[in-house]
């Protein structure tokens, strides 16, 4: 398993080209369908594979949370994925996926590893209505291969977020509104749900207008969209839009390319757009800051966020003055 992460680090330059890696993974056959779905998850974000360790149960903890386990001295809270899904399944789960990101690092328990497909982020899907209904929205992309097999990236924020149960209303609690923040339209695109409510909650605290979209092409969309309304009515987009917030890592179009498109586009010149993502790496940052990319601000961090907006937005206000 050591040699399958080896050349981890040279997986970055894929960042930036639409591409992406994932690792898959299954949790045993499902007692309800009586199928063994294929599963993955972005390889960025994967620290190491290995043999699951000696768990220690902790108190109070989900039921899906099995316990605790020592990593170099750090421990690591562990998640059965296959009781997170409710799967049910009978199977062994003697390997752990050891993820980090966004400063957090957890364990994930399956029952095997497969293999790391390259793939084009165009090939990733929004997944259908029934499926997100299905997996209670865990699920944030698609994609099928050979012989109909369809694997499901998982949406590991909503993981994260599901299995601390601790009550995050701290993290807006400084957060004011800005003065003007009704004169200000922000567009933001993010395929995780709990991504998506927190940028929203941290925009309505500040008073400011938003437009959300569930991936990069969505987003991109609804953009060229205004960007022609600008057009027909002789004003300029950056007019109607104050600032565009994009995740890295979403569906058909990642925010690289997003980002590729709004700054090679004279028609948003003076549009800002922050770079917004758990992959928090100096890698990262600078890939984004080599497409364009105005600011960085990892996630989960809402007055941090707020901040940066904060300042951005009074720029851009006083540019229209």
């Amino acid at each position: 398993m050591s040699d399958l992460l080896k050349n981890i680090d040279a997986r970055t330059r894929l960042a930036g080209t639409n591409k992406l890696e994932i690792l898959l993974f299954t949790l045993g056959t499902d007692q309800r369908t009586g199928r063994r779905e294929t599963f993955g998850i972005n390889v960025f974000k994967v620290r190491e594979v290995m043999r699951t360790p000696q768990i220690t149960a902790a108190p109070e903890m989900p039921s899906s949370v099995e316990g605790m386990v020592s990593l170099r001295g750090v421990l690591v809270p562990v998640v059965d994925l296959a009781k997170y899904v409710g799967i049910g399944s009978d199977s062994p789960r003697d390997i752990m996926i050891v993820t980090e990101y966004n400063g957090h690092t957890q364990g994930f328990l399956v029952e095997a590893v497969d293999t790391i497909l390259r793939l084009d982020w165009s090939q990733m899907r929004v997944p259908p209505e029934m499926l997100t209904a299905n997996m209670g929205g865990l699920v944030t992309a698609v994609t099928e291969l050979q012989g109909n097999k369809l694997v499901m990236m998982l949406d590991v924020e909503k993981v994260l977020s599901e299995t601390t149960r601790y009550d995050d209303a701290f993290l807006f609690k400084d957060i004011e509104a800005i003065e003007d923040g009704a004169t200000h339209t922000v567009f933001f695109a993010d395929d995780s749900s709990v991504a998506r409510k927190q940028i929203t909650q941290t925009l309505d605290i500040l008073g400011v207008r938003h437009v959300g979209s569930v991936n990069g092409r969505a987003a991109w969309e609804e953009l060229k969209k205004v960007a022609a309304h600008a057009d027909a009515t002789g004003r300029k987009v950056k007019d109607m839009v104050s600032l565009v917030l994009t995740d890295v890592e979403m569906p058909e179009m990642d925010g690289y390319i997003l980002t590729k498109h709004i700054k090679s586009d004279p028609r948003f010149e003076g549009v800002p757009v922050i770079m917004h993502s758990s992959l928090s790496g100096m890698s990262n940052q600078q890939l984004g800051k080599s497409v364009g990319v105005d600011e960085y601000v990892p996630k989960f961090e809402p007055q941090r966020l707020a901040q940066t907006l904060r300042r951005l937005l009074k720029r851009d206000h006083a540019a229209k003055e």
